[in-house]
């Protein structure tokens, strides 16, 4: 069975829906066991066609990029304004204002509370959080173009690692450790549903992320002179975040995935073939099974609602036959946050849904 030191999981990751306010500022209140103060938000709208849009503290409020767009970033008045002590405030654009319903996924780092970071050949700013696994990396690319170390603050190699040029209109990039060995030469985007997992030297280097560093090859996603870059990092942490893959069996009753834990948020991206999109579920919008709700990160239509998986006390399975999450001999990575552990620190089995 699975022991954690997290028994709380919404202490560092919340999934949460509120309805907009008409173009009014607004504060909302996260409703998990623990209070938790976001560093990275990311929040779509879901009844009408419009983009999923990421702030975070360490880029600071009203600074929005786009997990379906290659755009730079934005600056986006009024729109998140703060991030507070349990939730977040937004102003008057359309990122909560403007009536509706949403979905925001929260993560917590170090709460907006950075430092510098000289671990590679340039100075990063980093945030890190060690129980969760999670940190938030600014860099600026230098001159000449070539392989290039960024400090990531976390004492140990992330599994899963997502970069945006935040200064260009560049493809999201993203480091998973289960892409096909080696990983360190492959890559897929976030933004794009048209590829599975590309091949690709100039994206890392063919070099894996070490304890202390990201080494980004020559290739304007990931490195360019003076031109700036986040890079979300995450470290599975046991009963809390799982990295993975599976593979498909086309069946309505699919495959299961042992996570450890009760998934409150899943994201899944078929690899090994193109035209298939990544598909998210979480427990705020179907709290209780199966989860039918989905959206997809490349993509700024509305959500969609049919495709079934089951979160459940210790993993996720599959009720669909889609390509995009169970096609039959299909293989799929993931990524998953927890509502609860499967076993507390104390041993304390949780209840299936």
């Amino acid at each position: 069975m699975a022991y954690t030191n997290i028994d709380d999981p919404s202490a560092f990751f919340q999934a949460f829906t509120y309805s907009g306010t008409s173009n009014t500022a607004a504060s909302y209140t996260f409703t998990g066991n623990s209070n938790m103060k976001p560093d990275l938000v990311w929040l779509k709208q879901r009844g009408y066609s419009e983009s999923h849009v990421l702030f975070d503290s360490s880029r600071g409020v009203e600074k929005g990029i786009y997990s379906n767009l290659t755009n730079a970033e934005a600056n986006i008045n009024s729109s998140l304004t703060s991030f507070d002590t349990n939730g977040f405030s937004v102003g008057t654009s359309n990122v909560g204002s403007g009536g509706g319903t949403y979905v925001t996924w929260n993560f917590k780092a170090n709460g907006g509370s950075t430092s510098s970071n000289t671990d590679g050949d340039l100075t990063s700013t980093v945030q890190f959080n060690s129980t969760a696994g999670f940190s938030i990396v600014l860099y600026t690319g230098k001159s000449p173009i070539e392989p290039l170390q960024v400090g990531h603050g976390m004492g140990e190699a992330p599994d899963v690692v997502l970069v945006k040029n935040r200064s260009g209109s560049r493809n999201w990039v993203m480091y998973h450790k289960d892409l096909t060995a080696p990983a360190a030469n492959r890559y897929l985007m976030l933004d794009n549903n048209v590829y599975g997992e590309l091949a690709n030297s100039t994206l890392w280097g063919n070099v894996a992320p070490s304890s202390t560093i990201i080494t980004t090859g020559e290739n304007a996603s990931v490195n360019q002179p003076s031109e700036n870059f986040v890079a979300y990092c995450w470290k599975e942490r046991q009963g809390f975040s799982k990295f993975g893959k599976y593979v498909g069996n086309g069946n309505t009753n699919g495959t299961f995935v042992y996570t450890g834990f009760k998934p409150a948020w899943i994201m899944c991206r078929r690899i090994d073939g193109g035209g298939n999109s990544w598909d998210m579920h979480d427990s705020a919008r179907d709290p209780s099974n199966p989860s039918g709700r989905t959206f997809y990160a490349d993509t700024d239509g509305a959500e969609l609602t049919g495709n079934n998986v089951d979160l459940l006390s210790n993993g996720f399975k599959q009720r669909d036959t889609s390509a995009n999450r169970n096609g039959s001999g299909n293989t799929y990575i993931y990524m998953a946050f927890a509502e609860n552990p499967f076993v507390t620190s104390t041993g304390i089995p949780t209840t299936a849904r």
